[in-house]
């Protein structure tokens, strides 16, 4: 079986991603890009669907694993009877060079493929590859390295042919090389060996994805690759501007956002896994391997107040690439490239974590119609154009504002909401059961009209904002009339219900109501009456029935089958970490700045060793849930910490 979700670690090269186990288990990969089939799938199985160990023989008494310092090189240190040995997980950066083996003397090594000294010999990385570092520290520990290549998500088994010390392994589109300094056996479709890990000793070893039809790529000087990915990251990481309380909280949490960046277009992926389930046994499994508009003005904000504008840049441009034509089939989503068509569908031969099924590959959430992205992603052309505005070049310059192309799309999106904001959608939750009239899509619908105003006015565009802000008070009068219960002193899940849901906690944070607002307190305290559990949120109540639209308990013919919840999906789940952070930030809104630190720091402290979030925790089990590790979860951190600092907290 594969390890609990919260004893991985990350390791990736901005274009891909690996999860290691303390263990030492590899056991998801996927390659070229984070949404490529997986080699190694033993994560949604065992390692029959493919993993790649390396570990000592003898249990060891102690593990301990840390990043080395602000990067994504990951240390794993065994202590055992016999010694104690590290091993050292790695993806070197693509695009970076390094010398080729036989290793060269002290060879100037360039960050960049198109730097650095015209030698041959020389080689620019640009497929990709995990490095693992075996290194004896003291006395002699025997280990155990086994590589189990399975492609197509654990369905096929490659033809494997030896390859040096190594082997290849090649099916379909699809081949792998690993590359050895010891002798690795081939036998009962695996190849393994044990060595020994003597003091002062290293043991290296690297496996690359290359395409099948191509020659596998030479080995190349593994310690040259280590010293240049540790400083491409201490460079980067550099850029960071927070300083203060939570900062080593901070930092690893923007590394892990970079590590979840897809380098050659600037998205950013939501998790680098798929059906990684919200609740044990359950069918609430999705594959979050790519980019959701919903992330961007919160990864915006993140990424701005740290430092890091190159990168928010890219993302926006994304964003803005992504989203060119009809705003009628603009998607919640999209693939690392800003591809459309993410078709979902089943790998029956996964059995799934821990026994949850299925396993889906693709999201049919991206076909749903969900009012909120209009708001959140006209708040971020408006977070970009304050920024523009605010923020002084190291010339002394200011920026130029918005560029055309994004105040042409912000024009045409606003026109669209102004024609679909009174219809009923699915939710920022993408509900499988029928649409509603979402409060929090409501109230979105009511942040793009009144960002609209603002571009408006900031820009000093021709615009009429009359019109615009006739509209965002229309808005506002509905939602107030039909999204309030008075019995309940509380905004609704959705018009006409009773429930309450986790994503009202930002009336306060987009300016819908003031501070002091009796409706807004009134909602959060009955949010932290009934959503939260063990002092962590839950989204909604799964449980609940649907009561304003029809029935989703009907049985199949002649099946028991279980009773549907008000998201057409049987309940259960953990309680949603983003959600956690936004009642951090809805507390420091209306003024409890000392209940917030408090949950906030919970929040921190359930971080794992290596300090990664998944999406949901389970308050009663005490394990994470969810995709790992969770883009959310760790701009909500990034977002509370610096929200916390501006409160004097």
């Amino acid at each position: 079986m594969a390890a609990r979700i919260e004893d991985y670690a990350l390791i990736g090269d901005t274009e891909t991603a690996a999860l290691v186990s303390r263990g030492g288990a590899i056991d998801w990969f996927c390659a070229p890009r984070f949404d490529s089939a997986a080699c190694l799938a033993g994560l949604l199985g065992t390692d029959d669907h493919g993993s790649w160990v390396v570990a000592p023989v003898e249990e060891p008494i102690r593990v301990e694993r840390h990043y080395r310092g602000n990067s994504l090189v990951l240390e794993t240190v065994y202590t055992t009877a016999s010694g104690e040995v590290a091993v050292i997980d790695f993806m070197p950066v693509r695009g970076m060079v390094v010398p080729m083996l036989p290793q060269l003397p002290d060879v100037l090594v360039a960050e960049d493929a198109g730097e650095g000294p015209a030698d041959q010999r020389l080689h620019a990385l640009h497929t990709p590859s995990i490095v693992r570092v075996v290194e004896g520290r003291s006395g002699e520990v025997a280990m155990h390295v086994s590589g189990k290549i399975r492609m197509d998500y654990g369905v096929i088994v490659p033809w494997v042919r030896a390859h040096g010390k190594g082997f290849t392994s090649v099916a379909g589109a699809d081949g792998v090389v690993m590359h050895s300094e010891i002798d690795l056996r081939g036998h009962r479709m695996l190849h393994d060996a044990t060595f020994t890990a003597t003091a002062g000793e290293r043991t290296r070893f690297s496996l690359t994805w290359f395409p099948a039809h191509s020659q596998p790529p030479d080995p190349f000087d593994i310690d040259a690759s280590l010293r240049v990915t540790e400083s491409w990251w201490r460079t980067w990481a550099a850029k960071c501007t927070f300083t203060g309380p939570w900062q080593d909280a901070i930092e690893r949490s923007l590394v892990t956002l970079k590590g979840l960046t897809y380098a050659p277009t600037g998205g950013i992926v939501a998790a680098p896994t798929t059906s990684l389930p919200e609740w044990i046994g359950s069918v609430r499994n999705w594959d979050y391997r790519y980019c959701w508009l919903r992330d961007a003005t919160f990864t915006l904000k993140a990424l701005l107040d740290a430092g890091f504008g190159d990168e928010a840049a890219a993302w926006s441009e994304w964003l803005r690439r992504s989203v060119a034509g009809s705003p009628e089939l603009m998607q919640i989503m999209y693939g690392v490239g800003g591809e459309r068509r993410l078709v979902e569908f089943q790998i029956d031969s996964l059995p799934g974590y821990e026994g949850s099924a299925p396993v889906r590959v693709g999201n049919a959430a991206s076909g749903q119609f969900q009012l909120d992205v209009f708001g959140e992603v006209m708040d971020m052309f408006l977070t970009a154009e304050l920024y523009q505005i605010d923020h002084v070049t190291p010339t002394g310059d200011r920026g130029q504002g918005l560029p055309d192309d994004s105040v042409d799309i912000a024009r045409f999106l606003v026109d669209h909401v102004r024609e679909v904001w009174r219809e009923p959608d699915d939710g920022i939750w993408e509900v499988r059961g029928p649409r509603r009239h979402f409060v929090h899509s409501k109230v979105m619908a009511w942040v793009a009209v009144d960002r609209w105003v603002q571009i408006i006015e900031r820009c000093e565009l021709t615009d009429d904002a009359g019109p615009w802000r006739e509209l965002r008070d229309e808005i506002h009068a509905d939602v107030c009339a039909n999204g309030y219960d008075e019995t309940i002193g509380s905004f609704t899940q959705s018009y006409g219900s009773t429930l309450l849901d986790a994503s009202l906690l930002i009336l306060g944070l987009v300016g819908f109501l003031p501070p002091d607002d009796p409706r807004l307190i009134g909602t959060i305290e009955a949010i932290e009456a009934t959503l939260v559990q063990d002092g962590f949120v839950l989204r909604y109540q799964t449980e609940a029935p649907v009561v304003d639209d029809a029935p989703l308990d009907e049985r199949a013919a002649g099946d028991e089958a279980p009773v549907l919840g008000v998201d057409g999906l049987p309940p259960g789940e953990g309680a949603f970490l983003l959600t956690t952070f936004w009642l951090v930030d809805a507390l420091v809104v209306i003024g409890r700045v000392d209940d917030a630190r408090a949950l906030f720091e919970r929040l921190v402290a359930l971080r794992n060793d290596v300090g990664l979030l998944s999406e949901e925790y389970d308050p009663a089990a005490g394990r994470m849930l969810g995709n790992f590790p969770q883009a959310f979860s760790h701009i909500g951190l990034v977002n509370s910490a610096f929200r916390l600092r501006r409160a004097g907290a």
